[in-house]
């Protein structure tokens, strides 16, 4: 996520660039937006969502521009190192080495007014990770700044993963399934097998949890064979459930993917969805939305949100930023592009796309369900609601839906995190002791994220506080910071008449303090409404 220069991959067109896009962007947090849109009133919701979105995809122009000038950099930097090379090894001179043989001040001539027409150096042809974009643009500090924000936003994803599969477990061992539970809304002290609670059950699961899955952040991920075979075991438990369900609830052809799709796996950063993920997803979310409107449409639903309540915003903005976060993960996903021409136009449908889904599966959801029953994960209110949903195999798919493609992620994004700690304190020359690196790293990793899901299973505050605060840091305050000092930084070096075909619409200095001032603005304000919140209690 936060590394160096890696390998391009295998190229793509642009348009299956714009599916993985969006299959990279709804995730979890969709899943837990229904309960947000209800608690702030379907307008303050519709029109938060939308701006929102419009915030993220401005950001996210701002990060190919950067990632365009980091190309930019590397090529002038790989120039000069050529030059170099070359006059130590020779006197005699080409035509070109003759032209740039004055140069002896190589930040103040601009490069591109030599080599104009023969090279694209904007061309994004190199995938450039936000951890070396942030060396080159930024200084010590705030190279530091942008690995602690990466490192506090993979401890909430850590913390709000290790809370929804002990969650999705607990719901499915200890919810009534008889068809005359659609209606209660159960307690954490309320009893689950004989004298164990709810609340017992859950501490139960995220133990057993920890013990199958926390093993593995201590070893390297890439080479551990037993988290292949894991990971290869749940995408086809899932795949093999996904046929299942969409074959018997909408009756459709599904297509036979190879086992190697479902079988790849990336450390270091979250990679693009494969097509197995890309299959459960769309088979999930198809048929809650499908459900909600069969039941809205007989006029059956329960749903009657309010219009404002202006309490529910502060969780529901950082819902709406984790629901769009996908900065971080752009290198990875654009870089592939065979041809970028149209990058900025899809980017921007991919928006669109995705903020009409987003309230699409939430509309449907506040006007299906009771505001007051509404679980913090969505796809809970299918397994004990006859109502909606009274196909058993179905209910207990949608239940355990999350199961299966948070756990494969857990040890990944644990590796990730804890090979972000170890770069954060990395020094040139040095290595870590024995001890530190296998056993120190590995614990400082695991632990806070578990010790926090131990204490509070509150999933919609753990995605509204992670989306708030790491959130705004990756999702606005970096890009802005890369897009601003790579401007400033790649000036004198190529001239001002230099046009960087990936140039964000939004080019004016105006939009880059904007979304600062915006950033200050949400955090400011969330923590207020935090510390009111608890004054009052």
């Amino acid at each position: 996520m936060a590394g160096g220069i890696t390998e391009t991959g295998e190229p793509y067109s642009a348009f299956v660039g714009l599916v993985y896009m969006f299959n990279l962007i709804v995730g979890t947090g969709a899943l837990t937006m229904p309960r947000a849109f209800a608690t702030a009133g379907w307008v303050v919701s519709l029109s938060l969502i939308s701006f929102l979105g419009f915030m993220s995809y401005m950001t996210t122009t701002f990060v190919i521009e950067a990632m365009a000038a980091a190309n930019a950099q590397l090529r002038w930097k790989r120039r000069e190192q050529e030059e170099i090379d070359d006059s130590d090894s020779t006197s005699d001179y080409s035509d070109d080495d003759v032209m740039n043989r004055g140069r002896s001040a190589p930040e103040t001539k601009p490069i591109l007014s030599v080599q104009r027409g023969q090279v694209d150096h904007f061309d994004i042809a190199e995938r450039v990770e936000m951890g070396q974009m942030a060396s080159m643009f930024f200084n010590k500090v705030g190279v530091n700044m942008f690995y602690i924000c990466i490192i506090v936003y993979l401890y909430g994803d850590l913390a709000i993963y290790a809370a929804a599969v002990p969650i999705s477990l607990m719901e499915v061992a200890c919810g009534n399934h008889s068809c005359s539970a659609g209606s209660v809304k159960y307690n954490d002290t309320d009893p689950c097998w004989g004298s164990v609670t709810r609340k017992d059950a859950y501490r139960v699961f995220l133990s057993v949890f920890t013990l199958l899955l926390g093993p593995f952040t201590f070893f390297n991920a890439q080479k551990t064979k037993y988290l292949q075979i894991l990971t290869s075991l749940m995408r086809w438990i899932e795949l093999t459930c996904s046929r299942v369900t969409a074959a018997s609830c909408f009756s459709i052809e599904i297509q036979s993917y190879r086992s190697a799709e479902c079988d790849k796996i990336v450390v270091g950063r979250r990679d693009v969805p494969t097509s197995c993920t890309m299959m459960q997803l769309r088979v999930a979310f198809t048929m809650m939305i499908i459900l909600a409107l069969i039941r809205i449409g007989k006029s059956s639903g329960e749903g009657h949100p309010p219009v404002a309540s202006l309490s529910g915003v502060p969780n529901l903005f950082g819902v709406c930023v984790y629901s769009f976060m996908c900065q971080h993960s752009l290198p990875s996903l654009v870089t592939p592009i065979s041809d970028k021409k149209r990058v900025g136009t899809l980017v921007f449908l991919d928006y669109v796309l995705i903020l009409g889904f987003y309230v699409l599966l939430s509309f449907t959801a506040i006007f299906c369900f009771k505001s007051s029953l509404l679980h913090d994960m969505y796809t809970l209110n299918f397994t004990d609601n006859c109502n909606v949903l009274n196909v058993p195999f179905l209910r207990y798919f949608l239940g355990l839906f999350p199961v299966f493609t948070i756990s494969t992620n857990f040890p990944i994004i644990a590796v990730t995190l804890r090979n972000n700690w170890k770069t954060l304190f990395h020094r040139d020359g040095g290595t870590y002791p024995w001890v530190v690196d296998r056993v120190v790293f590995p614990l400082i990793t695991l632990v806070p994220p578990i010790v926090v899901a131990f204490c509070t299973h509150n999933l919609e505050s753990l995605v509204g506080i992670t989306g708030s605060y790491a959130g705004t840091g990756i999702q606005y305050i970096v890009p802005a910071c890369l897009v601003y000092y790579s401007r400033r930084h790649l000036e004198p070096v190529v001239g001002r008449d230099a046009v960087n075909k990936h140039q964000s619409p939004f080019r004016h200095a105006f939009w880059v303090w904007f979304v600062w001032l915006w950033a200050a603005f949400c955090l400011m304000f969330v923590t207020a409404n935090i510390i009111l919140t608890d004054t009052k209690k």
